[in-house]
């Protein structure tokens, strides 16, 4: 559904002329006394035609197609946020269980638990809901999603443990569509309920919306949508991108690490070590060393420099802010006011800049790999720097804290020098108009949608009415409530199917108490919506419809209404003859009526016609750039959603490895060499296969991003290559050779399970002496070079 604007046409808009009016006295003029017929206490007709004709009318010109590729984009993004999510929750739970596996601690049942995560979905197995089922979670969904207050509640009421789930269902199914209004509205108007129940049940300011709450979840999980994740690419990968350049810049200002760095140099480049640097000395030694300072002096001047135009890239990018997280903070302002009328600006700044800063921005510069901001784990240095930079933002956003970290001290200057900055930038955000009365359309046009659907899974199905049936004496207490009145309809809820049936299904949406309304014209009509507005605001649309048809007469001015409706109605396609015969008889009763007047060629609804379609033609290049600024979003999701995959592999064949492994331990006696017992009869052992060598050149590696650092000099760089072998499943080896020697220069024995623990523990380099490489790559290439060959 497009975006409705509401803005007076004195200067050429597509509302309603002249804003709103009141019959005031004999001295109007002719003109104004037929504007005054056209006015709505509350809407743009207009915006209601729009959208209706939108429902009946097909257009087939440049700006429909590409308003149908930006839509099927936008569709494309929300599918592709929602696996994401899956597979990222997905990643997180079996980061938890491997590190149980590698310790040898996980039941038979856990281990069962993983396996299912990581089954793929068989889409012919499994049942079905009946029809009648079918009829009535189309019934709840309706409601729940119409009625955001019943999800709110819920989000309040289920425990962390089940928080996540809750979530990619409101989030990414129930409204799953991110660039679809109605649906963003709603999920905002349930973020308002969540929000102000949380300041009425929070008795200390400084814990407000600070603790790992379902709340905070929720908030995180929002920004994790196609919008925030498209502002994010837009206003930080160039930023970090250029930082990341310099993998030999160290701004290190951590006295303790700057000194143990120094004396390392220092050993390095003169074999000892003088009497007064001694190792493992205190943080407060470290930092009066007068080398120490002097190290990091510059480094604090450009690490503020650095940190400036990462501020200034952000205040500059304002109007990007999606409207949703900029209404987000709107309304905790709004709710910190109420609540704390005596809190200062400045603490409700730091309320706001803990939501925008540590839950949006700052986890993308620190970890820029993760939102396919950049490629593969940056380098050690600048991986510093950035973490360095998010520690300054988040303390000029939020109150300062130096008593972990007495060293940031150094910095506050930065702090000092842009809090007024800062603050006006929060407030800022949070000036944005509301949505109320822009919904209260949305939702009357809803009635009359025919395709309303959302695509869920049958576990999001029977998890959120399992849900719903546990909290339902809080949810819904009178037996009269609707949504009571469909939960006893419904029963029990279905226990969780296995994770191989868990299909999706198309759930069609519609109300148990509604009518959907087919009529737009007469549900428009009220006391302040004559017949005369509705003809008006038809022969406008159908005016510019025939221009889009006709794009021949589209450029012609003064626009010829008349015979602009005589060609199409004596043309050969039935579709114009039918507008154009229906457009000439609106024309005469707005004439009659004296709404519109044929002495002066029509010229009230000839200039309105004229500037909505320089508006479509503007909107027609907003369309097209939005498009191109799509695509590369959806390529970095599907980037993401590639690595992410990647990641499951990994954990396959890590899980194939452990039940060969136990297989062997469990199945297998000894009966002599080579010799396996099962079931009692002896039988030859299989010897395990070799896989590889595998060889690849430094070049390689470096294009892949797999060399995360390299101390081997550039002249030779062209004589090293490595080889991978994969002795046994598990097990692999990397040796570096120099080429026209035998041996290895350097061959090291790797087994999946540390690899899996360091990633685990967020070790991001193995380090082979001459070359560090990038663990995450490093498992992706073992996993595409033998996961398929056993």
């Amino acid at each position: 559904m497009s975006t409705m604007t509401m803005t007076s046409t004195s200067g050429g808009g597509t509302g309603i002329p002249g804003g709103l009016a009141s019959p005031s006295g004999s001295s109007q003029s002719h003109a104004s006394k037929r504007l005054t017929n056209r006015m709505t206490n509350r809407y743009s007709v207009n915006a209601m035609y729009s959208l209706a004709a939108e429902q009946d009318v097909e257009l087939e010109d440049e700006l429909a197609r590409a308003q149908k590729r930006l839509r099927d984009l936008k569709s494309r993004i929300s599918s592709q946020s929602k696996k994401n999510f899956v597979l990222e929750r997905d990643v997180r739970y079996l980061d938890s269980r491997i590190a149980l596996l590698i310790q040898n601690r996980m039941a038979a049942d856990e281990k069962r638990e993983v396996a299912e995560t990581l089954e793929e979905i068989d889409e012919e197995s499994g049942l079905w809901p009946d029809e009648r089922k079918m009829n009535q979670y189309a019934n709840l969904f309706f409601l729940l999603q119409s009625e955001p207050r019943h999800v709110a509640s819920l989000c309040r009421l289920v425990s962390l443990a089940e928080i996540d789930t809750l979530l990619q269902t409101v989030m990414f199914t129930l409204y799953g569509n991110q660039y679809e209004q109605r649906e963003e509205h709603l999920l905002l108007t349930m973020f308002q309920s969540v929000l102000s129940a949380q300041f009425e049940t929070t008795t200390e300011f400084g814990s407000l919306l600070r603790a790992n709450t379902p709340v905070s979840r929720m908030m995180t999980t929002y920004t994790r949508r196609g919008p925030g994740q498209s502002y994010l690419k837009s206003v930080l990968a160039d930023r970090i991108n250029s930082l990341i350049e310099h993998k030999d810049l160290n701004l290190e200002i951590n006295p303790l690490k700057v000194y143990e760095q120094m004396i390392q140099q220092i050993e390095e480049d003169t074999g000892t070590l003088p009497p007064s640097l001694p190792r493992g000395v205190p943080p407060e030694v470290a930092a009066a060393n007068a080398d120490v300072q002097a190290i990091i002096v510059p480094r604090l001047t450009m690490l503020m420099e650095i940190a400036n135009t990462f501020l200034a890239t952000i205040i500059e990018s304002m109007d990007t802010v999606p409207y949703g997280i900029r209404w987000i903070c709107k309304q905790i302002r709004s709710l910190t006011r109420r609540k704390y009328p005596d809190a200062s600006d400045a603490s409700i700044c730091s309320l706001i800049g803990g939501f925008f800063f540590l839950r949006f921005i700052n986890p993308a510069i620190v970890t820029p790999q993760a939102y396919m901001l950049v490629d593969g784990v940056p380098a050690k240095h600048p991986r510093r720097t950035l973490t360095l930079i998010a520690k300054m933002l988040q303390n000029l956003a939020n109150k300062p804290s130096y008593a972990k970290e007495q060293y940031m001290m150094s910095l506050n200057p930065f702090v000092e020098n842009n809090k007024v900055r800062m603050n006006q930038f929060l407030n800022a955000l949070c000036e944005v108009g509301d949505f109320y009365e822009s919904l209260e359309l949305d939702q009357y046009m809803a009635l009359s949608k025919k395709d309303l659907q959302i695509n869920i899974t049958l576990n999001e199905l029977y998890n959120t009415h399992s849900l719903l049936m546990q909290h339902m004496e809080v949810l819904s207490p009178n037996e009269k409530h609707h949504l009571r009145i469909l939960l006893d309809d419904l029963g029990a809820a279905p226990g969780q199917v296995p994770r191989k049936e868990n299909r999706s299904i198309e759930l069609p949406l519609y109300s148990r108490w509604e009518t959907p309304i087919q009529d737009l014209s007469t549900a428009l009509m009220s006391d302040s919506v004559t017949q005369n507005d509705i003809n008006y605001m038809e022969a406008k649309s159908i005016f510019v419809q025939l221009l889009r048809s006709m794009p021949q007469l589209a450029d012609k001015r003064p626009i010829d209404l008349p015979g602009l409706a005589e060609r199409a109605a004596t043309s050969k396609d039935p579709v114009l003859v039918r507008r154009g015969i229906k457009v000439q008889a609106l024309l005469s009763e707005l004439e009659s009526a004296g709404v519109v007047d044929v002495s002066d060629n029509y010229k009230i609804i000839q200039d309105e016609v004229a500037a909505e379609m320089v508006h479509l033609g503007n909107t027609k290049e907003k369309v097209v750039l939005e498009t191109r600024s799509l695509e590369a979003v959806y390529k970095t999701i599907c980037d993401h959603n590639n690595y992410l995959r990647s990641q499951l592999e990994q954990y396959k064949a890590y899980l194939q490895n452990v039940r060969l492994t136990s297989s062997k331990e469990k199945g297998a006696s000894s009966g002599g060499v080579g010799v396996v017992t099962v079931n009692g009869k002896e039988k030859k052992q299989v010897k395990n296969q070799v896989l590889g060598p595998y060889r690849f050149t430094h070049t390689q590696f470096e294009k892949e991003g797999i060399i995360m650092e390299s101390n081997v000099p550039e002249n030779r760089r062209v004589n090293i290559y490595f080889n991978i072998t994969s002795p046994t499943p598990g097990t692999f080896i990397i040796a570096l050779h120099f080429k026209g020697r035998e041996k290895p220069i350097l061959e090291m024995d790797l087994k999946i399970d540390d690899l899996l623990e360091k990633q685990k523990d967020q070790q991001a380099m193995l380090d082979l002496e001459y070359v560090q490489l990038n663990v995450p790559k490093v498992l992706a290439l073992f996993n595409k070079l033998f996961s398929k060959r056993r």
